[in-house]
């Protein structure tokens, strides 16, 4: 997971800079679940910086410096909040925390970088741990039923344009994907084009891997670990979830 990080971190926040639809979740549950929090694969700070400015004590762990130094840069912008946030450069599944938190987030994706069954039940039993006994985890995945639906195909998608904001420089983002569905794996290249301001491009490849999870499945990995599964919602706005529904958005807790 980490090398993926490290090689696209510069372009991060420019490429989700539109990524805002599940900040008003977690500032629900945050004011619902009062104590510290927990962003586990906290990146350059999008939920962490967020939940902080609104108050919240939060801590963030991840294990790629790139992205770190970028949090750490966002940080030096936004004023008054060293007192609301500690994020440490760590492997979750080796790091120990002495204390326990009333929220634990998994946000967007950030479970499927865990491919193989061991590493899941790990990493969902030390999280047990850190659980308050009236806490909350938060775990956000795309719903995999749409995903295994659908057709493949080799042709590159467009995913996006954005601007570096480093360089001012014209950057669109490709794809290149294919699921093996028998091991739930999506194997995806993105490409990005980055377009000089003599017109030239400079193309980056950055192969990527992601583990799909299936609601039953995922309810046994919560129960082999201690957890319970409380809810589980089709989008942020904590729609039903249904076979159509783009995310899989569950909450559990300590059992």
């Amino acid at each position: 997971m980490s090398a993926f990080y490290t090689r696209v971190a510069r372009f991060y926040d420019a490429e989700n800079a539109d990524k805002t639809d599940d900040l008003q979740l977690y500032s629900e549950l945050a004011e619902e679940n009062k104590g510290d929090i927990l962003d586990v694969g906290c990146g350059t700070g999008r939920v962490l910086i967020h939940l902080a400015q609104q108050g919240h004590q939060v801590h963030g762990i991840d294990n790629d410096r790139a992205m770190l130094d970028r949090l750490e840069r966002n940080l030096e912008q936004t004023a008054l909040l060293d007192d609301k946030i500690s994020a440490i450069h760590a492997d979750v599944l080796k790091h120990e925390y002495q204390s326990r938190f009333a929220l634990i987030l998994l946000t967007y994706n950030v479970m499927m970088h865990f491919h193989e069954q061991d590493r899941q039940i790990a990493l969902l039993s030390k999280l047990r741990r850190w659980l308050a006994d009236d806490g909350l985890l938060v775990i956000d995945l795309p719903n995999a039923g749409p995903a295994f639906a659908s057709p493949d195909t080799e042709a590159p998608a467009l995913e996006r344009t954005f601007l570096d904001p480093e360089t001012g420089h014209m950057i669109m983002l490709q794809s290149v994907s294919f699921i093996d569905r028998a091991r739930q794996l999506l194997h995806v290249d993105w490409i990005y084009d980055i377009i000089d301001g003599d017109g030239s491009v400079k193309r980056l490849f950055a192969p990527h891997r992601l583990r799909y999870f299936f609601l039953a499945e995922l309810k046994l990995l919560l129960q082999r670990c201690g957890l319970g599964l409380a809810a589980v919602y089709g989008d942020t706005g904590r729609e039903d979830y249904t076979s159509e529904s783009e995310r899989m958005i569950v909450f559990a807790n300590a059992v």
